[in-house]
């Protein structure tokens, strides 16, 4: 525990700053991306639904599997690491809480839970509900070395009520959230907005459908951390298409020529396995 405590201390000291956490979908990619020098992870559940060949939805992942995931990503580096967890994998204030503390069981340093219902038909909590959900999620870590993220998903949901949004957030921080997040803002100046009208650090995601902006942008702007969501592992499948096409219509295999070297593979994979041993 004391070391999860260090690593709980190094996490929210980076959200003084800008800083990147990408998101990693198993142990291997985890130690690949900590080879690169990153100082945080993050598990993505529709990296961890691909693996599985599944959808990344509500209906295909169970609370267990996520945190069995993370749990791999935790153990595979020395990195503090935050999750995905869904809606708290429960429409009630109670299993958000107890999400979190068996998030923080594993190891996990910080964790977000989501405003959406995975209900097309009533795709967001209403606003009071979403409240109590996050302050019973923030009651639970407050006493844990555990940084609670609260999600305003209304863009992704054909929501685009810039507003609500905030209104949202702004209730999150005010129930305990620590980090503040509202995937698939449209532009620049919506980002800035949040960021501006919000007391907390704000989480932004790149990578995923629509403008792309520089980590420079994006921190003149406000933002302190910065994600990646699935759009690594979906880079990860695009290449192995890529690869697997060129063999099928082609018959060459040129494509070996861009693949990761085995020499590098192993470097990266022996040195964690020391790091285990030590």
């Amino acid at each position: 525990m004391l070391d999860q405590h260090r690593k709980f201390e190094r996490f929210k000291a980076l959200h003084e700053r800008t800083f990147v956490i990408p998101n990693p979908w198993d142990a291997g990619s985890a130690r690949l991306l900590a080879s690169l020098g990153f100082e945080a992870l993050a598990t993505t559940s529709a990296g961890y639904a691909f693996s599985r060949g599944r959808l990344d939805s509500f209906a295909s992942l169970e609370r267990h599997e996520i945190l069995d995931n993370a749990a791999e990503i935790v153990s595979a580096t020395t990195l503090p690491v935050s999750a995905d967890l869904e809606d708290g994998f429960g429409a009630e204030p109670e299993t958000c809480a107890e999400t979190i503390l068996l998030a923080c069981e594993i190891g996990l340093v910080g964790g977000s839970i989501e405003d959406a219902t995975g209900d097309p038909t009533t795709p967001i909590y209403d606003f009071s509900h979403a409240i109590e959900r996050v302050r019973a999620a923030a009651e639970t870590a407050r006493n844990l070395p555990f940084l609670l993220t609260a999600r305003a998903e209304n863009f992704l949901w054909d929501r685009p009520d810039l507003d609500d949004t905030i209104r949202r957030l702004q209730a999150f921080a005010d129930a305990g959230a620590d980090v503040l997040y509202a995937p698939g803002l449209p532009d620049l100046d919506a980002i800035r907005t949040v960021c501006a009208a919000v007391d907390k650090p704000v989480n932004v995601v790149m990578g995923l459908k629509g403008p792309n902006f520089s980590i420079k942008e994006l921190s003149e702007a406000g933002v302190r951390r910065v994600s990646v969501g699935g759009s690594f592992a979906r880079a990860a499948l695009g290449a192995l298409m890529r690869a697997a096409e060129e063999v099928k219509a082609t018959g060459t295999f040129t494509y070996a020529g861009d693949a990761l070297p085995a020499s590098v593979v192993a470097k990266v994979m022996s040195s964690a396995k020391r790091r285990e041993r030590e």
